[in-house]
């Protein structure tokens, strides 16, 4: 059970993580926030009355979220100036922020109520990365099965070019070419072959939907207009070719899709980028017991495979981790990345 102070504490948690991610204004907006809130509007009161834990929930992000979404509006002239860097002195930016909550009390009150759906596309290198290493070990074409896929942009994995160490993955024509910082030795040049793409979500996002695209732009950090490109064209690619984003839930899916009849000479993939503490732990256990029953299953001519993109929050790290049935069982974390994928450094 959280408190204030534990409430309080994860804006300031959040803004490191934004200094250590390069966004100095979100960090900034962070920190005022754990400084300025209050319960004169009922969000500030829901924000520091929050009875869960502030960080798993994701409660500085969703916030933020909010007043991005008043600047993207451009409802709040003063607020914009914070999101644009012009109001720096943390007083300042405190009692912007104050006014902000006093005079937009009713927009921001629904902000809270669901996790942020970030579903950064830049984060399909990081998993690129890892079904690179999965076709480096089986040598065969993958079904990819993807859980928390948010709006689908990650489910566009085969339609994206990636460029990774001077690695090229992907159509030539794609319109959407990611490009992370790459800090090491390159991965292995393999014929990466995606033969199907599937995805699920608890709450998808429609983003042929005008304001459901809206909400997504207002989870991207202002810091990054590289990532609001990014998403735009990645929404376009949606709007003209469709993703397959199903409904449910996630333990559900998995076992369900799991259970069908795997083609010879086919690799399944579960793969997720950032969902995992969302789930909580008796989905995580379904979903790991499903698992554990496929790959006992796994042959030579059906193997299973398991990419992941998660953060230890213990030491502030995101890492990419694979596993693979048969011969490979054995968790292997292949890298050290940038929660949006900017950067990766094989280990």
């Amino acid at each position: 059970m959280a408190d204030e102070v534990a409430n309080r504490q994860a804006f300031v948690i959040q803004q490191h993580f934004c200094e250590a991610m390069g966004a100095p204004i979100t960090a900034r907006i962070c920190a005022a926030l754990a400084v300025s809130l209050d319960r004169a509007t009922r969000t500030g009161a829901r924000i520091l009355d929050w009875p869960g834990d502030p960080t798993a929930d994701a409660l500085p992000l969703r916030t933020v979220g909010g007043l991005h979404a008043l600047d993207l509006a451009g409802v709040a002239p003063e607020l914009s100036r914070v999101f644009a860097g012009e109001v720096v002195a943390p007083e300042a930016v405190q009692a912007v922020l104050r006014t902000t909550f006093a005079e937009h009390d009713d927009a921001l009150l629904p902000w809270l109520d669901g996790p942020p759906q970030t579903n950064e596309a830049g984060r399909s290198a990081v998993l690129m990365t890892g079904l690179i290493e999965v076709t480096r070990r089986h040598g065969l074409p993958l079904d990819l099965l993807e859980i928390g896929s948010s709006a689908g942009l990650n489910l566009l994995i085969d339609r994206f070019r990636f460029d990774l160490g001077g690695v090229v993955v992907g159509p030539a024509d794609s319109p959407v070419v990611i490009r992370p910082d790459w800090r090491g030795a390159p991965p292995p040049t393999v014929a990466v072959a995606i033969r199907s793409v599937r995805g699920v979500e608890i709450a998808p996002v429609d983003v042929r939907d005008p304001a459901a695209a809206e909400r997504l732009r207002a989870y991207v950090w202002a810091d990054n207009p590289d990532r609001m490109e990014r998403l735009t064209r990645a929404i376009d690619m949606i709007r003209a070719t469709p993703v397959a984003l199903e409904q449910g839930d996630a333990a559900d899916w998995v076992a369900a899709r799991l259970a069908e009849p795997q083609p010879a000479g086919v690799v399944r993939v579960l793969m997720h980028s950032v969902v995992w503490q969302y789930l909580g732990a008796e989905r995580q256990a379904r979903i790991t017991a499903a698992m554990a029953g496929a790959a006992a299953n796994a042959t030579p001519e059906r193997p299973l495979a398991w990419v992941r993109m998660e953060p230890d929050r213990a030491i502030s790290e995101q890492h990419l981790w694979v596993r693979s049935w048969p011969g490979h069982g054995a968790p292997v974390k292949l890298a050290r990345v940038q929660a949006h994928g900017a950067w990766i450094e094989p280990t």
